[in-house]
C-alpha cells in the first residue's frame, strides 16, 4: 500500500504565519501538523509514503528527513499548484495498482487507520456537518451503503455528509487513470483540477464507494480551527511536564517544549510553547507560541505567535484616584 499526502499548498488563511512557514509545518501540541499525521499512520507498514509539497517544500523535507528516518519517504514536488487532483497525480505513477491511502496534508483524523485500509472497497472518510455547502458532499443510495455522487461544495447540497479528508482506493491506478483524464480534457471546476470529479468519474465507471465515518476531524487550515485543533489534542493526550525549580504556575493540559525559560507567569490551559521559548511576568492561555519565541509582559490568549518573534511591554506606573477607569 501506498500512502499520499498532499501538502503543497500556501496556507492564505495562515498568514501572516505562512509567509515564512508551509501550513503543514505550523506546530500543534507540540509539534508540527505533518509530524501528527506522519505519526498516526507510521504504524501502517506503508511500502511508501508520498509527501506532495511545493510553497517552502524544502523546510518540510528537511523536518520529515529528522524526525521519521524510518519511514520510507518519498518527497514528490508540485511544481503548479493547480487544484488537490492535480496533487494526487502528481504523486502517482502509471500501472501502480497496489492500494493507495490519500490523507489531507492539513487535517489531523481520530480514526483506527488499520480498519478504513481493510475496507473491501473504495472508502471515503466523511462526517455529518452543519455547513455542507463548505466542503465536498457525499450522497448515498436508498439504502445508505454505497456512494453515489461526490459534488465539491454545492451551492444546493443534498445531504449533510461532508468528505472529511480521508480517501482509501484499492486500486491507485484506478484513481490515476481518472486523474489524467481530468487533466487531459481540461475539466476543471471552479478553475481547479478537483479530487471529487476524478472520484465521480470512477463511480460513474461501476466503482463502488462506501462512507467511513470519521471520528474526531481536526482541520488545522485557518487560526481558529488550529487553535481547537491544539486544545483538543492536549485535552487528549496531556503531555507531562518538569515543573520543579520553574517560577511558574501551570494550568494543565501544557506543552512545554526544550530550553523554556519561564519566570513569574501563569501558563495554561491549552498552552503549546515551542523550543527555546522565553516566557517573563506574562499569563497566557489557549495559544501557540513559535521556537524562539519571547513573551514578556503580555496576557495573551487565543493568540499565535510565529518562531522568534518577540512582544515586550514595559511595566506601567499609575496613580489613580477614587472611582478612576483605566481600559486597555
Amino acid at each position: 500500500m501506498k500512502i499520499i499526502i498532499p501538502a503543497a499548498g500556501q496556507g492564505t488563511r495562515l498568514r501572516p504565519h505562512t509567509h515564512t512557514v508551509p501550513k503543514v509545518m505550523l506546530p500543534v501540541a507540540g509539534r508540527p501538523i505533518i509530524g501528527h499525521i506522519l505519526a498516526d499512520v507510521a504504524s501502517l507498514g506503508a511500502s511508501e509514503v508520498r509527501l506532495v509539497v511545493g510553497y517552502r517544500g524544502d523546510s518540510i523535507e528537511a523536518y520529515v528527513n529528522e524526525a521519521f528516518p524510518e519511514l520510507p519517504v518519498e518527497i514528490v514536488w508540485q511544481h503548479d499548484q493547480l487544484g488537490l487532483g492535480h496533487a494526487v497525480l502528481t504523486a502517482l505513477e502509471p500501472e501502480d495498482h497496489e492500494p493507495a491511502l490519500v490523507v489531507l496534508g492539513d487535517t489531523v483524523f481520530d480514526v483506527d487507520y488499520d480498519d478504513i485500509v481493510s475496507s473491501p472497497d473504495h472508502a471515503l472518510g466523511v462526517r455529518a456537518v452543519p455547513d455542507p455547502e463548505r466542503f465536498g458532499i457525499v450522497e448515498l443510495d436508498s439504502a445508505g451503503e454505497s456512494v453515489v455522487r461526490v459534488v465539491e461544495k454545492p451551492t444546493e447540497p443534498k445531504g449533510n455528509l461532508a468528505l472529511a479528508g480521508l480517501y482509501f482506493v484499492r486500486d491507485a491506478e484506478l484513481l490515476r487513470s481518472a486523474m489524467a483524464s481530468l487533466v487531459d480534457e481540461g475539466d476543471t471546476t471552479r478553475g481547479e483540477y478537483q479530487l471529487t470529479d476524478a472520484l465521480q468519474r470512477m463511480i460513474d465507471a461501476g466503482e463502488r464507494f462506501v462512507p467511513y465515518s470519521i471520528g474526531g476531524w481536526f482541520d488545522c487550515g485557518k487560526p481558529e480551527t488550529l487553535l481547537a485543533t491544539n486544545r483538543e489534542l492536549l485535552d487528549r493526550n496531556p503531555p507531562e511536564i518538569d515543573v520543579s525549580g520553574v517560577d511558574a504556575q501551570f494550568i494543565t493540559p501544557v506543552f512545554v517544549g526544550a530550553d523554556c525559560v519561564i519566570e513569574n507567569a501563569i501558563i495554561g490551559p491549552h498552552v503549546s510553547l515551542s523550543s527555546g521559548v522565553t516566557v517573563r511576568d506574562a499569563v497566557i492561555r489557549d495559544s501557540i507560541i513559535g521556537d524562539h519565541a519571547t513573551v514578556c509582559g503580555f496576557v495573551l490568549e487565543g493568540s499565535i505567535i510565529g518562531p522568534g518573534a518577540r512582544l515586550e511591554a514595559a511595566p506601567v506606573v499609575l496613580n489613580l484616584g477614587e472611582k478612576s477607569e483605566l481600559i486597555c
